[in-house]
């Protein structure tokens, strides 16, 4: 992945923008963290905001390079990129908005503030357009192939499961109804109409996270999908750099069946978090079902890596076929 001075000018502006915003975001709330000492919802006030400008900063810095490599559907793809950038801007906006005013931000139902009023729609249909953003970028990266075939494939993947991690917020907030009443870090009553999970509806415990630890929390799956991308990019990088030291290795074949089988296991691991919170089971708390589940993606990816291992070593290699030196898009 070239990430060179001059290589980055070629990124998609709007996308990088955004991407400095959010890391901006993430150190303005770590400040704030350490000097106001408001919670909401067992944490501080400005956890989620910067949650929110982490997980957004990786993820629109890691489309903008993307975008930069496309070939075909360029001018599609600058808008739907552009249209991501505005839409993630006003979303995270509006939760940090809400976060410095101490009160809910999504699921808010409170028809008696009117600056919640008007953040709700933007809350609402930042969300849908989003994820309608997001799919058509997914769609002109299936459509044309991007580098060589270990990284087209870490892209293609990697982008059908951020696309996967987009929609699961738009099933918790059309499934289900948790109608409760929670107290916002102003003392005030606050309605709510949906939340994160099953079992426990707004999610507590976890560190950090503050994913459930007594109940189903959707929010799991959203984070593990939406940042396969960056897993499988870097996994990709990682067997580029050991092909200097392993001659198998250089086949970018091989590489290609190594990409793909990681990207298997990984959607396997975001099916079995998915379904393990729609039974209202904690990430923490998983029952026999689940280990069992787990048990055989991880032996399905063993045994699958160990093949294409195996058969890599035994096989001669080709005089020239994708060479580290060969994939441009990540060894320049």
């Amino acid at each position: 992945m070239d990430t060179s001075t001059e290589a980055r000018r070629t990124w998609h502006r709007p996308l990088m923008a955004c991407a400095a915003l959010m890391s901006g975001l993430v150190l303005l709330c770590g400040i704030a963290m350490a000097v106001d000492g408001r919670t909401l919802l067992g944490e501080s006030v400005w956890a989620k905001p910067m949650k929110f400008g982490f997980a957004f900063a990786l993820y629109s810095g890691t489309l903008a390079w993307l975008l930069s490599e496309l070939r075909r559907g360029k001018r599609l793809a600058w808008w739907a990129g552009t249209v991501f950038a505005m839409a993630t801007t006003a979303e995270v906006g509006a939760i940090t908005v809400q976060a410095a005013r101490g009160t809910i931000s999504h699921f808010n139902a409170d028809r008696s503030d009117p600056i919640t009023l008007a953040l709700v729609p933007v809350l609402t249909l930042g969300v849908m357009v989003i994820v309608i953003a997001q799919l058509v970028v997914g769609i002109v990266v299936l459509v044309q192939r991007t580098g060589g075939r270990d990284l087209n494939r870490a892209i293609r993947a990697g982008i059908g499961l951020a696309t996967a991690g987009m929609l699961i917020p738009v099933y918790w907030m059309v499934t289900g109804i948790h109608e409760r009443t929670v107290t916002d870090a102003n003392g005030h009553g606050i309605p709510m109409y949906q939340g994160h999970g099953i079992g426990d509806p707004d999610g507590h415990g976890m560190p950090v996270t503050n994913w459930s630890v007594t109940g189903g929390d959707f929010r799991v799956p959203h984070f593990f999908a939406l940042h396969g991308i960056q897993v499988l990019l870097v996994l990709t990088a990682l067997l580029i750099a050991l092909s200097a030291r392993h001659t198998w290795l250089r086949d970018e074949r091989v590489r290609a069946r190594l990409v793909g089988t990681a990207a298997l296991g990984y959607g396997g691991l975001v099916a079995i978090v998915t379904w393990q919170a729609g039974r209202g089971q904690s990430l923490v708390h998983p029952d026999a079902p689940t280990l069992a589940a787990l048990a055989a993606v991880l032996s399905a990816v063993a045994a699958a890596t160990v093949r294409v291992v195996v058969t890599a070593r035994r096989a001669p290699l080709p005089e020239v076929v994708g060479s580290a030196p060969q994939n441009k898009c990540i060894a320049k």
